[in-house]
């Protein structure tokens, strides 16, 4: 297992800086890093260490959403309002349409595998938007509009929609009965994790406050809560709609807001971590990539992809009608709510893994939009920003 951490840490830096010399993101890097290393190339990783992909994915995505939290800005989201709230589910709702109409077109589908397909396909990625929003945030890029701030709780809260649906989906491909209770679930575990998240952002507020503590020794009790509060959501399901996702980025945003001294030590503390979660991240989910079983299945499931990525954008813009955005600001929201990764490598497989008919198109397709709009919509954040964002 050692060796094999060497190997993804020293090729995998090596490999993302020469892609950033190149001026292309470096997850593209990590991402070749763990397709050539991983077990569909060299197989150079050991089954122990690939064994750890689940659990350092969700670390990674706990780092992100945390460092989410405390830069989320509540004053800027209310000001959006309607925006915020539509960004939510709306662009996620049109492309799960998208696939309802066109997975049995194109794909001779049913109803129930479209809308499971639907459901993989229709989260954005924390992982390549959360940083690039930071970075934009902090550099003052479209602040006068609240965009990095929009679509940073967006993406979020839009994670937690699609996972019920997908939850449903795969229930009503097991032929179990659909119910519109499923999705009213969805209010109410983003209602519960909010509240959790404030209970315990205010109890260690005024630990830390009583108890002096360092930054670093902060930063490590967070990670420990935002990990019981992601088990927690397993151990409520039956009882209690709630997600941990939401329950550890509203914890972050009050603790930022209650300790706004220590602020940006914590920022860049996280952003320090995230480093070498970015880089686990994106070389885990290459190694589980299989770029000749991706390709075999001819030119339909990525038509299929780019029509429901069409739509996803179309929905992103009926959000933002009747909004002071302009035109140019407009499109790189569009853009910026595109690229998928850290979602579609945790569920992607799971139809197949379940032996559902179709599993095996879905996580070639989840594949297929890892590998084209995660490094694509990383570089067209980049470029795009300073063009088409006020400074």
């Amino acid at each position: 297992m050692l060796v094999s951490t060497a190997l993804i840490l020293l090729t995998g830096l090596v490999v993302g800086r020469f892609f950033q010399q190149l001026t292309l993101p470096r997850l593209l890097g990590y991402l070749i890093t763990g397709i050539i290393l991983g077990p569909y190339v060299l197989n150079a990783l050991s089954s122990d260490f690939l064994s750890l992909s689940k659990d350092i994915r969700q670390i990674a995505l706990i780092v992100i959403l945390t460092r989410a939290g405390l830069t989320l800005d509540l004053k800027s989201l209310k000001k959006a309002g309607r925006i915020s709230f539509l960004m939510c589910f709306l662009p996620a709702s049109v492309e799960i349409l998208a696939c309802l109409i066109f997975a049995p077109l194109l794909l001779d589908f049913s109803l129930p595998q479209s809308l499971l397909l639907g459901a993989i396909l229709g989260a954005v990625s924390p992982a390549v938007v959360v940083p690039r929003m930071i970075q934009l945030n902090q550099a003052g890029y479209g602040k006068l509009n609240h965009i990095p701030q929009i679509i940073l709780a967006g993406s979020s809260i839009d994670d937690v929609f699609v996972l019920v649906v997908f939850a449903a989906a795969v229930g009503l491909n097991q032929g179990q009965d659909f119910s519109l209770m499923t999705l009213g679930q969805v209010p109410l575990a983003i209602v519960t994790g909010a509240i959790f998240g404030a209970l315990l952002a205010t109890s260690l507020s005024w630990l830390f406050n009583n108890f002096p503590t360092r930054p670093l020794v902060k930063v490590l009790t967070l990670l420990s809560f935002s990990f019981l509060l992601m088990a927690l959501e397993n151990v409520l399901k039956a009882y209690l709609p709630f997600s941990g996702m939401l329950a550890v980025m509203s914890m972050a945003l009050f603790m930022g807001r209650q300790d706004d001294k220590n602020l940006p030590q914590l920022t860049h503390l996280y952003g320090q971590l995230w480093v070498a979660c970015e880089l686990f991240l994106f070389a885990f989910v290459g190694t589980e990539t299989n770029i000749q079983f991706a390709l075999s299945n001819g030119f339909k499931p990525l038509l299929l992809m780019i029509v429901a990525l069409a739509c996803r954008m179309i929905g992103v813009y009926l959000c933002l009608l009747g909004s002071p955005l302009q035109l140019k600001e407009k499109l790189f929201t569009m853009v910026a709510y595109c690229p998928k990764a850290t979602v579609q490598a945790a569920i992607g497989s799971i139809p197949l893994s379940l032996g559902l008919k179709g599993g095996d198109i879905m996580l070639s397709i989840a594949v297929l939009a890892i590998l084209l709009t995660a490094p694509i919509g990383a570089f067209a954040i980049d470029r795009l920003a300073p063009i088409c964002l006020d400074k």
